[in-house]
Parts: structure tokens; sequence; C-alpha cells
């Protein structure tokens, strides 16, 4: 797929710590529970930590119990890209960032009693929050 925003390997090394890197674009987990965003409870807007995209919503967002910041939906279903992943043996569907294609997380269609039923379990580091008033 071809990217809106289009940088180098070196490029996004130079952009983004060592932890960002390893997520966003070499498709890690950052550990269960470890989040800044996890408990985040403001209003405002969930952007890609690599672009600044609009992702979600807080008011998208819920406790899903599973130790990542969830959310039902994104603010658009083109912001992100969903990709199926083999890579741990089990198909997942991975979430990229639609404007850059760095690596989010992964939804999964548990999200019980959410409007959509789907639970997109997003990596903290994956994102930054704008709060709004």
């Amino acid at each position: 797929m071809d990217y809106e925003v289009t940088k180098s390997d070196a490029e996004w090394k130079a952009e983004l710590s060592p932890e960002q890197y390893a997520v966003l674009r070499g498709a890690a987990t950052e550990r269960a529970w470890t989040g800044e965003l996890l408990d985040e409870g403001r209003s405002g807007v969930y952007t890609c930590g690599a672009c600044n995209a609009e992702l979600f919503k807080s008011g998208t967002k819920f406790d899903s119990g599973c130790g990542w910041p969830s959310f039902y939906e994104s603010v658009r279903p083109e912001a992100v890209e969903l990709i199926e992943d083999r890579s741990l043996g089990v198909v997942r569907t991975e979430v990229r960032c639609a404007a850059c294609g760095s690596h989010l997380g992964h939804v999964f269609d548990d999200g019980f009693g959410t409007p959509t039923g789907d639970r997109y379990c997003m990596n903290s580091i994956s994102l930054n929050f704008t709060p709004v008033e």
C-alpha cells in the first residue's frame, strides 16, 4: 500500500524512541498494564505516535480488562488499515495507521457490550493523546 507519510528507516529511527520504533515500525508489543494511556479517561483524540494522524476518539474507548487501551471503532474506517497476521501461528487482524503504515495493535471481535462488538487493542506507545475541553 502507498502511504501518505513515507520516510526511510533511518528517518523513523531518528524521530522515534527505540521503544516506539520497536512497536510502530517493528510490530512489537508493549507489556500489558504498562502503557501510559491505559487509564486515560479525559475527553480527547488519540493520534498515531509516528505521524499524528487522527485514529480514535475518547468516546469509543472502553475498559476491556486486557491491559492495553481498547476502542470499539476508529474515527473513520479509512483511518486504519487492517491486515491478516499469522505471525504467532494463529490468524489475527493487525491494525496499522493508514497514513504511515505504522503498527498500532490488533482488532478482535470480542468487544462484547460495545456498539460494534470490536475491540481495537492498541499499544499505548503507538498513540499520542490530545485532550479536548
